[in-house]
């Protein structure tokens, strides 16, 4: 009876699979996905299926559109502001359409995606003498190579191993590339804001990025996908966040003005003009920040909010006072 029990067994992994995909999609209130022969991802309030599950506060969902008019977003705004997450649920959610289960989300229009490339995270081969750097590459160069119209293309950072310029510009070109050459559905995060400029310049790419206030040291996540490049970087406010000493934020904040001033000379005349600076180091004035709950308050449109994402916007704004 061998044949018979391997048939059977067969049969019962996949009920098993598929009664669990059912009750997942109705205990978690998943929707069934549509299907088009257009190329392009639309996701209405997506959320992400792990994520969502394990934060104590309500998950705040998010939309995404990719077609073939607007096929590369350039994604910005602070760290752990929610970059990641967003592109990660959109990859998900692809892929949990394409092997038959319901969605985390309001609606979910699922276009021809042949396959899903991510450029994510940070490791290093170094038992093979690959460098994190050369990893990252190594991954860039196979999704370039290999991506076509039809594919989902996650990139997490790009050229964050290397010398401010050098990385700018691989972050540049690459983009581009995708752009121009391979047109693929991209989502491309990047903290490097000189990336802002692309869709002026070039068809198909669009500016969105991830709401975070900032008010003297701490930092309020809203972790809502907005049109549009971000305002600013919060690194220091990160960084304060993490821990690191007052007086090392202090200090980096002065060398963040200073920088900024000698942003138009080149290498050398900035180390010079530091070196400068630095043997007369003094205190520097900073404008008093407006109140940071008013001002996410007054963003605020709640004709444009669910009832779960207000709820979710409570949770932000009483954190902030």
């Amino acid at each position: 009876h061998l044949g018979q029990l391997q048939l059977a067994s067969l049969a019962l992994s996949e009920l098993d699979v598929l009664v669990n995909l059912a009750e997942r999609a109705e205990t978690l209130n998943y929707v069934a996905p549509q299907f088009s022969d257009e190329i392009g991802v639309k996701i209405e309030n997506g959320r992400h299926p792990v994520v969502e599950q394990v934060l104590k506060d309500p998950f705040i969902a998010n939309p995404v559109n990719l077609n073939q008019q607007r096929h590369l977003l350039i994604i910005t705004g602070p760290n752990m502001g929610g970059k990641s997450t967003y592109m990660r649920q959109t990859a998900l959610i692809t892929l949990m359409a394409y092997i038959g289960s319901f969605v985390p989300a309001d609606s979910a229009v699922i276009g021809q995606i042949d396959r899903i490339f991510t450029r994510i995270g940070a490791s290093d081969d170094l038992a093979s003498g690959r460098s994190t750097f050369m990893v990252e590459m190594t991954e860039m160069a196979n999704i370039l190579h290999q991506a076509t119209s039809q594919s989902l293309v996650l990139i997490d950072e790009i050229g964050r191993g290397t010398s401010t310029y050098d990385g700018l510009s691989l972050a540049w070109a690459c983009a581009e590339w995708l752009a121009k050459k391979t047109r693929s559905l991209t989502l491309f995060a990047t903290h490097y804001f000189e990336l802002t400029a692309l869709p002026e310049q070039i068809e198909g790419i669009a500016n969105i990025h991830l709401d975070a206030l900032e008010h003297n040291n701490t930092i309020a996540f809203m972790h809502a996908v907005q049109d549009g490049a971000a305002s600013k970087s919060y690194g220091l406010a990160v960084a304060a966040l993490a821990g690191v000493p007052q007086s090392v934020i202090k200090l980096a904040k002065q060398k963040l003005h200073q920088l900024e001033k000698l942003s138009a000379q080149n290498g050398d005349q900035q180390i010079q003009h530091l070196r400068a600076l630095n043997q007369h180091q003094g205190e520097l004035a900073f404008e008093s920040e407006p109140d940071a709950l008013r001002e996410a308050i007054e963003q605020l449109d709640p004709d444009e909010l669910s009832p779960k994402q207000a709820l979710a916007y409570l949770y932000q704004l009483k954190k902030m006072l």
